[in-house]
């Protein structure tokens, strides 16, 4: 019997592709096709409490479909790369169809590089640096997730269970910051594409890591996160904050708890990410508030008492997303939604594709993180409308990109 990590081609060179205990496991072509969001919406199984037992395999004989608590996503999409793909057929003979809620692994590599240069034009920073690649937190809606394919996995439950963790991060950050191209005028974005304060990071201390090298260099950082553990970052932060080196904002999608625990399954309560903002604000760290992302029928409606809990808790600059399933993510968040909203998923499913031009996916500059038509207008008009309610955004404040110095040099004078 393979073991849980054996990858499909040492499965075909060992000769192990075979029928086992009337489990018939197939190596096909991937092929996609319009079936693939045809997903049955009406053998789902109630989700149960977090506390409470798995399904019995009777409930499993009739065709329902056990959730997979404190995960996003519910099964592992097609690697759009990988030449063949695993399936299981014949259920009838199956006794275990299920997939089972495996426990997270980490997955340390070291790596080549850590910055990356940002090419969007939707984005305002222009390097990233990311200490983990996928994220235990689980977010469905993800951009992130396709990422993972790169790597050799999937975007679905491979991303929120399967983390590489860069183990030489800040030693590469420390090699690049020392090139002489380098001249520290630019901010990095910490958690541009994956949450660097995910669970990993409490044993990890990766991004701590990164942070002091940066203070070392007098390198300006920006942060983003949904985890309460950047607390256990605030003496470095506050001292980065008087050099005016860091600033740092955090995600808050709703405060309907019901929501977030489907939604952002290991993720910090609404709360929690207010006593946040709120402890390193006054700590003296310029903090703001992302909303994103606005996803018509389930969170849209939010907008305003989001950013007016975020101003009363210390947030001095806001921005938001629209909702937008690119590559895999709309797969796993049709399927997502359908199995935790079946009474409105055709409602949202719809409101999304109105918002892309009839797609729920968009790739053009300038609109794919916005939206367009009625509903992404809407959005955008109490985003704005609030924003200037509340005092957001109307101060100039910029990181300090002059006082960069390579240790053993002085700063730059202009």
């Amino acid at each position: 019997m393979p073991t849980f990590g054996t990858s499909l081609k040492e499965l075909v060179f060992k000769g192990v592709i075979s029928a086992l205990s009337s489990r018939l496991l197939i190596i096909k072509p991937i092929s996609m096709s319009n079936q693939q969001l045809r997903q049955d919406h009406y053998k789902v199984a109630p989700k149960m409490n977090e506390e409470s037992k798995a399904t019995s395999k009777a409930d499993d004989l009739d065709g329902t479909v056990k959730y997979l608590q404190g995960r996003g996503a519910q099964f592992n999409t097609k690697n759009r790369f990988l030449k063949d793909e695993k399936v299981k057929e014949h259920i009838e003979a199956i006794d275990d169809w299920q997939e089972s809620n495996v426990a997270t692994q980490y997955i340390e590599q070291e790596v080549k590089t850590i910055v990356n240069k940002v090419e969007s034009p939707d984005l305002s920073m222009m390097y990233s640096m990311n200490p983990y690649a996928g994220c235990e937190h689980g977010c469905i809606y993800c951009y992130a997730r396709n990422v993972h394919e790169y790597w050799g996995y999937s975007a679905g439950l491979d991303f929120e269970s399967k983390i590489i963790v860069k183990v030489n991060a800040p030693q590469v950050l420390r090699k690049f910051l020392m090139h002489p191209g380098w001249d520290g005028s630019h901010p990095i974005m910490l958690s541009g594409n994956t949450d660097c304060y995910q669970p990993a990071e409490q044993k990890y201390r990766i991004t701590r890591g990164l942070l002091e090298v940066c203070n070392e260099f007098n390198q300006p950082v920006g942060i983003l996160t949904k985890n309460s553990w950047i607390i256990k970052d605030k003496d470095i932060l506050q001292e980065m904050a008087k050099k005016r080196l860091v600033s740092a904002m955090v995600s808050v999608t709703s405060f309907n708890e019901d929501l977030r625990r489907v939604m952002e399954p290991r993720t910090t309560t609404a709360k929690q990410r207010l006593k946040v903002i709120e402890e390193l604000s006054n700590a003296g760290i310029y903090m703001g508030i992302m909303m994103g992302p606005m996803i018509p029928g389930l969170n849209e409606h939010e907008m305003q008492r989001i950013m007016k809990a975020g101003k009363d808790a210390g947030a001095r600059f806001t921005a938001y997303t629209f909702i937008r399933l690119n590559g895999a993510i709309k797969f796993l968040f049709h399927d997502w939604l359908y199995k935790n909203f079946p009474d409105r998923a055709d409602k949202v499913w719809h409101l999304i594709e109105s918002s892309h031009n009839g797609k729920v996916n968009d790739t053009r500059w300038g609109v794919r993180m916005r939206g367009e038509g009625n509903i992404a207008e809407l959005v955008r008009q109490q985003y704005k409308k609030y924003g200037k309610l509340y005092g957001m955004n109307e101060d100039r404040w910029e990181l300090d990109t002059t006082s960069f110095r390579k240790p053993g040099e002085q700063g730059r004078l202009f």
